[in-house]
């Protein structure tokens, strides 16, 4: 794939075993290493060893990893081996056998309990992925002439999508892409994620213009929010349009953070007027400027959410995207978003905010050569000018 939500292994690692990941191999492994220990000590050693009580805590370890029959068939031989003569386990009486008996008889109740919970809690998280999924699937390695890559990683543990969003689509106006961040973050944001995805698919079919396909997206946030007082709804966006030949690109901001173009091992970081964000109806005041630049073979469009420019150091500085990434120029679109995540963890310890990257790759048709040293050319060409 080539775009990766905040789930699967990553998701495991980060949530571990005791905040719901199920349990690690040395756990599953306790109840019978301890049983296999206990009954070694006891053939062992010569004189009688008053050890009897670790055979009771191993029902109760089973409920962590086994179902009831297993947990069942653990509480039995525990009950067997108290009375084996052999073992010396201080030869408990009756008081100690049924208090075992209990225990055990009690473990295979909650294994009961806790297996019907995790099976209910699958299907539920699998559900809940799929719906996720639905509204943000992942990216396709190529669309139209353009290469993607992308990193999505939500705020909230044990969601998919969160309050920042990204596509990529072609249509009959060539290939479209916008990221976004709407205001909140984890699953209540989610409704208004699938609608903005759902108005720019429309566009990318219906408007043959990038601010009509800007306007397409505050409408939609301008009347979901109609009905509420005080809704406040809003989200920033920057949108993109590649030309036919992917040897430009049209560049529009909606208050969201400035794109960088990677260019060898320098990163530019290619300023935009931005207008209003989406949702307040104020795009015919404050209407944004779009930009073409002209792209050459090997350039690469690196877009992020406010999540990492804004994330900082204990010190409170903020994180230097601009300057960290020619570091990984030379890497792969997949591994350079890799490598930047795993610096931004390094430079962060706790990200708190969603964390979105996304890096475009035209692959124009032919490049003309400008001349040596120029970093980036806006395109004084009629298509998608603005100026």
């Amino acid at each position: 794939m080539a775009s990766r939500a905040a789930s699967g292994r990553r998701d495991g690692e980060e949530r571990g075993w005791l905040r719901g990941s199920p349990p690690p191999r040395w756990v599953r492994m306790l109840p019978p290493a301890l049983l296999v220990g206990v009954c070694a000590a006891g053939f062992v050693s010569s004189q009688p060893l008053d050890i009897g009580f670790l055979l009771g805590t191993i029902p109760s370890l089973a409920v962590l990893s086994y179902g009831p029959v297993a947990t069942a068939l653990f509480g039995c031989a525990v009950v067997v081996l108290m009375n084996v003569p052999a073992l010396q386990l201080n030869h408990p009486g009756n008081t100690d056998l049924l208090t075992i008996t209990f225990i055990a008889v009690l473990s295979v109740f909650v294994s009961l309990v806790r297996s019907r919970r995790d099976a209910h809690l699958v299907t539920v998280r699998t559900v809940a992925e799929a719906a996720q999924l639905a509204v943000l699937p992942p990216l396709p390695e190529r669309v139209g002439r353009v290469r993607c890559a992308g990193l999505y990683r939500a705020a909230q543990r044990g969601t998919l999508v969160g309050g920042d969003f990204f596509e990529v689509r072609e249509g009959p106006y060539g290939v479209r892409a916008v990221m976004g961040d709407v205001q909140g973050h984890g699953l209540s944001a989610v409704g208004t994620v699938a609608s903005l995805l759902g108005a720019f698919r429309e566009a990318v079919l219906d408007q043959p213009e990038l601010e009509a396909a800007a306007a397409r997206l505050d409408r939609r946030l301008v009347v979901d929010s109609a009905g509420t007082e005080h809704a406040e709804l809003f989200a920033t966006a920057l949108l993109l349009e590649f030309s036919p030949g992917a040897d430009e690109v049209r560049l529009m901001s909606c208050g969201h953070p400035h794109p960088l173009l990677l260019r060898g091992a320098e990163a530019v970081e290619l300023a935009l007027e931005p207008g209003a964000p989406l949702g307040l109806g104020l795009l015919d005041v404050s209407t944004p400027k779009g930009r073409t630049v002209r792209l050459e073979r090997g350039d690469r469009l690196f877009l992020a959410s406010d999540g990492v420019t804004e994330s900082r150091d204990k010190s409170g500085a903020f994180y230097p995207l601009a300057e960290r990434l020619p570091k990984f120029d030379e890497e792969t679109p997949a591994a350079l978003i890799d490598s930047v995540w795993e610096d931004l963890v390094r430079f962060c310890t706790t990200v708190r905010d969603d964390v979105t990257m996304l890096v475009l790759t035209p692959l124009p048709e032919s490049t003309e050569d400008g001349p040596a040293g120029t970093a980036v050319e806006d395109s004084a060409r009629p298509w998608g000018c603005t100026y």
